[in-house]
């Protein structure tokens, strides 16, 4: 029995380099190990067959058909019905190689003469199938590799080995795996097709919408990105690409643990078909009889919209790596964070608020942007917090009972160059000391990270202890109880010679590490503590996700992306994580991308009906007409405290989310809450969320997950009783503005 591939940290960093073939040896004795224990049998409904025609690999819920020229297309078993987005009619190139700025499209492959094996991993018990093949036009030899788990029974992992057997060496620049043609995209009904596009490429950007009919978007994961905007660089991204009609969807990315620098590009045709690969960059030049190897990347088929290919990577993952963090009691908190002040914020402004927060039932606030002397150093800025500012009102904070997260920037330092929020950078000291752990660029210039900073690396041990001395320097020396950590992007490929690095991408790859001693350094020092991680506006990235404890909807522009976002952590973090909503005022937005944004939003609903926290950015007393959207007058005080109260009341976010509705064609839009025994249902109207709108729906509602038993249903919000159901398939006549939350009790 041969298990399936095992790579080491070491060997991840040697192949985006190329070197693979240098290391596949690292990963022998692992592989030896594993053989040593047979695995017991794959479960029943696992199948594969060979011939000549192409491989079929059978899962009890999904069909995997390989064809001689190398595409895969993913059919779902779902109710007694074969489904699938697959567009067999114009399957074109199934991978694409390029050598030497030359593309060979295609590959031969010997189907029926592919070798069968029982595999076990991480993954659980499975099938793995390779399959030989040569690639036309070159030297190359290719071992494409198939496998199928038991726990993951609509997954397909797919990856190669590419060796030279030719007299000559092999200059591989990319390998573009898993393409994939759908069928052309409807705009509307249930054959339009939803995508989810995971990478972070701009603060604001939808990361879930309806593939246009003329589309096109690179997708890059791992790497930085430039944006014009005054953030400087974003980049990261969870490495999932998905795409959902009424009835069946498909996903592509990679599996493995680390923030691999690849991208999945997307693009609609003439004909409007949906193309999508996996592109990976090899920079490998092979010299005869070397070998280079793919990352395994992976196909998904399923029912339902982007929660069943996020939960599904996001549970490969953490059987892959790390376990999700424990959430503590704490991380359910409504909190109140001092960004309504901006960067000028004061200690008065900040203890001002205790006494609203007290009244409002809050225990939980942030000193945002704007205390500190300088990005780096993170000392207290003198003019406002200097002189023990700092820690006096921290302890003000707790003796009213309230606790207190700071917000800061990792990686992020000053080094004379450029500005942000109206400072001009100085040099910060700690780069005086230490002017070797800059990222450099090829230039040998510092490479610059979010908001045009310069870049501590994260590869350094000493930056990372460096790092694990500020955390134990806010928390235990100053008193705070957690972190709101911001800008959170990933850093610049660092070539700087003293670092000794055996790839630039190790800053890239080694950017969890400074996140895990953060987070784990404040969970030893105040298990309670809260660290939030906010990737401003983007999806989350791979590199640190698994290292906080409270997730954040990141900057959403209004509360459609609040919504979704909530869903997409629940799916990466599971059904009871805590995902913060962030600031209310941020559910609806004019001028959004202009420098006069105003933020007007007051909808509570959409964090509490799907299950996330509830935050706000309130001003308090009334500081004059600078703050007038955002101070806490009278009327939206009111509003603020029965939302609060009905949070408290209910604390649907420590409740399980139950994925019961497809997003875009389950209308109206509908998130399912299970709590001790009861179901709660949030629907909101088509539409809104949009800035300055409201919607209306008249209609039935439909009200999934109940068992066969009578339920009384109340709107929670109104305190009106709308009557009583009977599970399971119930539904509901109802007519609401913009939103309607219920409870369904069973009726004892």
């Amino acid at each position: 029995m041969t298990p399936h591939r095992r790579y080491t940290a070491k060997s991840y960093l040697m192949l985006s380099i190329g070197f693979l073939s240098l290391t596949l040896g690292s990963c022998q004795s692992k592989r030896e190990e594993l053989a040593t224990t047979k695995p017991t049998a794959v479960p029943p409904g696992f199948d594969v067959k060979l011939s000549a025609q192409g491989v079929t690999v059978r899962t009890p819920r999904a069909e995997f058909h390989l064809t001689p020229a190398g595409q895969v297309i993913g059919t779902l078993l779902y109710k007694n019905d074969l489904l699938t987005l697959e567009d067999a009619k114009s399957p074109g190139a199934a991978q694409i190689l390029t050598i030497a700025k030359k593309e060979y499209a295609g590959v031969v492959l010997s189907t029926e003469d592919a070798s069968i094996h029982d595999t076990t991993g991480k993954l659980g018990l499975g099938k793995r199938v390779d399959v030989t093949g040569s690639i036309p036009g070159t030297d190359l030899r290719e071992t494409l590799t198939l496998e199928a788990y038991s726990s993951f029974p609509n997954l397909l992992l797919l990856s190669l080995r590419l060796q030279n057997m030719g007299k000559n060496a092999v200059p591989l620049e990319k390998v573009i795996l898993q393409r994939h043609s759908f069928a052309s995209p409807s705009t509307q009904g249930e054959k339009r097709l939803w995508t989810f596009e995971g990478s972070s490429l701009k603060w604001g950007k939808d990361e879930i919408f309806p593939v246009p009919a003329k589309f096109a978007q690179e997708n890059p994961f791992g790497a930085p990105v430039r944006v014009k905007d005054d953030l400087g660089h974003v980049g990261g991204g969870i490495p999932v690409v998905a795409f959902w009609s009424h009835d069946v969807g498909e996903a592509v990315g990679h599996i493995e643990a680390l923030p691999l620098v690849i991208s999945v590009p997307v693009e609609t045709t003439s004909e409007r078909k949906v193309e999508v690969g996996v592109s990976i960059p090899a920079r490998a030049r092979l010299k005869p009889g070397d070998v280079y190897a793919t990352p395994r990347t992976f196909l998904a088929v399923y029912s339902g919209d982007f929660y069943e290919p996020l939960k599904m990577w996001s549970d490969a993952i953490e059987k892959e790596s790390s376990e999700r963090p424990a959430n503590n009691d704490e991380n359910y908190a409504v909190a109140w964070c001092g960004w309504g002040y901006e960067f000028g914020v004061t200690p008065k402004q900040m203890l001002g608020t205790i006494p609203k927060l007290k009244e409002l039932g809050i225990h939980w606030a942030t000193l945002d942007d704007g205390w500190f002397n300088d990005y780096g150093d993170w000392q207290p800025r003198e003019s406002t917090f200097g002189g023990g500012a700092i820690q006096d009102m921290v302890k003000q904070f707790h003796d009213q009972g309230i606790k207190l997260q700071l917000w800061w920037l990792p990686l992020g330092v000053e080094d004379g160059s450029f500005g942000y929020g109206g400072r001009k950078f100085v040099t910060s000291e700690v780069l005086k000391e230490h002017p070797d752990w800059l990222v450099l660029d090829e230039q040998g210039k510092p490479a610059r990270m979010a908001r045009n900073l310069a870049t501590l690396c994260p590869a350094l041990p000493e930056v990372q202890a460096y790092h694990q001395q500020l955390t134990e320097r806010f928390i235990r020396d100053w008193g705070f109880d957690g972190h709101k950590l911001d800008n959170v992007y990933t850093p610049p490929l660092c070539y700087n010679p003293k670092h000794h690095h055996k790839s630039p991408y190790d800053s890239v790859y080694a950017m969890g590490e400074v996140y895990k001693t953060i987070f784990e350094t404040t969970r030893t020092l105040k298990p309670d503590s809260v660290t939030q991680s906010c990737s401003c506006g983007t999806p989350p990235s791979l590199a640190w996700f698994r290292y906080m404890d409270q997730a954040v909807t990141a900057d959403p522009v209004g509360s459609v992306q609040v919504r979704r976002r909530i869903k997409m952590y629940k799916a990466l973090l599971g059904p009871r994580a805590a995902v913060y909503g962030d600031h209310v005022e941020l559910t609806r937005i004019t001028n959004a991308s202009g420098s006069d944004e105003q933020d007007l939003g007051n909808d509570f609903a959409s964090a509490l009906g799907t299950g996330g926290v509830l935050g706000t950015k309130f001003t308090w007393p009334n500081y004059g007409p600078k703050f007038t959207n955002v101070y806490l007058n009278p009327e939206k005080e009111a509003h603020w405290k029965e939302w609060i109260r009905r949070y408290n009341d209910k604390m649907l976010s420590k409740g399980a989310f139950m994925n019961l509705y497809v997003y875009g064609f389950d209308f109206p839009e509908t998130y399912a809450i299970e709590k001790d025994g009861q179901m709660y249902y949030a629907f909101f109207a088509p539409s809104y969320g949009e800035p300055g709108q409201s919607a209306q729906w008249d209609g039935e509602a439909e009200l999934r997950g109940l068992e066969a038993r009578s339920y009384r249903v109340t709107d929670y919000v109104h305190g009106k009783d709308l009557g009583t159901v009977t599970g399971p398939h119930a539904k509901l006549k109802v007519n609401f503005t913009d939103s309607l939350l219920i409870e369904a009790a069973p009726v004892r």
